[in-house]
């Protein structure tokens, strides 16, 4: 859709592998994601199917894979990293487990102090969300003018997620490097239509 903003997919929470396979591989196919993101949610077991079954699509279509908090998961299952949601504070012992190669990323809500320290820690990346008003997310909805910040001032690439709106990708387009999709496309009964009408 947009040569600023690349697409970063999420997982359902909680999915199951044998369920998700299928419709992750047809999504990926037909979207070109530039990563994956295994949601939390699951027992660790099922966690760890889901992680060999996205791996091994992701990888097949060159799509870096990365898992919401599991350091140890990441490194069992041969993904490319973690995404963190507590911030900054598990940046430097996620990088030092998993090593300089590795990806390391950060959800730091709606806080720009948040996100710099996990810039400095040595974050791959920073996600801000939500951005649109949505029951499924606590925190304050972000303001589009701290993309715009970031996007001026932070080398690190910024992922904008949460509640994300057609409207709402037109304005992130130029402003942020990654625009995160999951909820928005699992909860509808089509997918993949939803996803080809957010980002066709």
């Amino acid at each position: 859709m947009t040569d600023a903003s690349q697409l970063y997919l999420m997982t359902p929470a909680g999915a199951q592998a044998h369920a998700l396979g299928p419709m992750l591989a047809e999504v990926m196919d037909r979207f070109s994601p530039s990563c994956l993101r295994i949601r939390g949610g699951a027992e660790e077991d099922e966690l760890g199917r889901l992680a060999d079954m996205a791996r091994e699509i992701a990888h097949a279509r060159d799509v870096a894979v990365v898992i919401d908090d599991h350091v140890k998961l990441a490194q069992r299952h041969g993904l490319d990293g973690v995404h963190l949601n507590d911030g900054a504070r598990s940046v430097r012992y996620a990088r030092k487990e998993l090593g300089d190669d590795a990806i390391v990323g950060a959800f730091c809500g709606s806080s720009r102090h948040e996100g710099m320290n996990a810039a400095e820690a040595g974050a791959d990346y920073v996600s801000f969300g939500p951005i649109g008003e949505s029951a499924l997310y606590k925190n304050e909805v972000v303001d589009l003018e701290l993309f715009q910040w970031w996007s001026e001032m932070i080398e690190v690439p910024v992922v904008a997620e949460g509640a994300i709106t057609r409207e709402l990708i037109t304005q992130l387009s130029p402003i942020s490097d990654f625009i995160a999709l999951g909820p928005e496309l699992w909860t509808q009964d089509d997918p993949i239509s939803t996803l080809s009408q957010l980002w066709g």
